[in-house]
């Protein structure tokens, strides 16, 4: 079923880098990131690895699938539809779409897909979720330890694998769903930071950690590094609307487990005012 931006409505249902994931992490595979820049500094970037094996692209391509088709039967993914479909959340994402059809999902950090189970858990949740809503439109990735062969594979399910790493500050001009689980707190402030805007914030939806544990985290640890990467997450938080994920079950805890949605509605440029950046 189609849906407008005045209509959402959930459809029936039928390593090359070095990043580090700061929090949540328990049970998680470590994701790797270069050290985050200024956006002057963003670069070209295309894969080191550049091998072209038939074999071994086919052998990802069924993993893909196997592991689409394993999170598309299982309740964690009908409980998570079902809470997209709840009023909150309707509300939140007709109010990112405001008068557009179709907003854009942005993937950062997805990992390995070739080499871990939760990064293919996690983009099979992507996947499923652009095959689902009608509202969701092109589906950008992007990960400095992706190979070829990844690069390859994601392509085959309707991705479109960046050249260029943004260090996460995509300026969301239009409605912009950023689906980052698990990555570190730099790389969730960059983002913030890059789209620090009444306009520019309300046009994005963030799936990510739960901003609500980093705020925990810091008030019990207030000389944490974490801190000093955390300010516009912190700084958010009045005007943040969170709602949090179930897992339910072991098979997901690894990877989507302390994730939220996450999103902004500030009303007046006086929100965003904070000292000691």
């Amino acid at each position: 079923m189609a849906a407008s931006a005045k209509t959402l409505a959930v459809p029936d249902q039928s390593n090359n880098g070095d990043w580090t994931v700061v929090l949540p992490r328990r049970g998680r595979q470590r994701k790797t990131f270069p050290k985050l820049r200024n956006r002057e500094d963003q670069r070209t970037w295309s894969p080191t690895d550049q091998a072209n094996d038939t074999i071994r692209e086919s052998k990802l391509l069924q993993k893909m699938e196997i592991c689409i088709k394993k999170v598309e039967s299982s309740q964690f993914f009908r409980t998570l539809i079902d809470e997209l479909g709840t009023t909150p959340v309707l509300e939140s994402l007709n109010r990112a779409l405001a008068s557009e059809s179709k907003m854009e999902m942005v993937i950062y950090g997805v990992g390995s897909i070739e080499n871990y189970e939760n990064p293919r858990l996690q983009l099979s949740l992507a996947i499923l979720l652009k095959r689902k809503f009608s509202w969701i439109g092109s589906l950008e990735v992007f990960d400095p330890i992706l190979s070829a062969t990844e690069c390859r594979v994601m392509e085959s399910f309707g991705c479109s694998v960046l050249s260029v790493n943004e260090e996460g500050r995509r300026c969301a001009q239009k409605a912009t769903l950023f689906f980052m689980p698990h990555c570190e707190a730099e790389l969730y402030n960059n983002l913030l930071q890059e789209n620090w805007t009444v306009e520019l914030l309300n046009h994005v939806v963030l799936f990510g950690n739960s901003f609500e544990i980093y705020e925990q985290f810091v008030s019990e640890f207030k000389s944490s590094p974490v801190v000093d990467s955390a300010k516009y997450i912190l700084a958010s938080r009045k005007f943040t609307r969170e709602i949090k994920i179930k897992t339910l079950s072991d098979d997901y805890f690894g990877a989507f487990h302390d994730s939220s949605w996450h999103f902004f509605s500030p009303v007046s440029p006086t929100e965003l005012q904070f000292t000691d950046l």
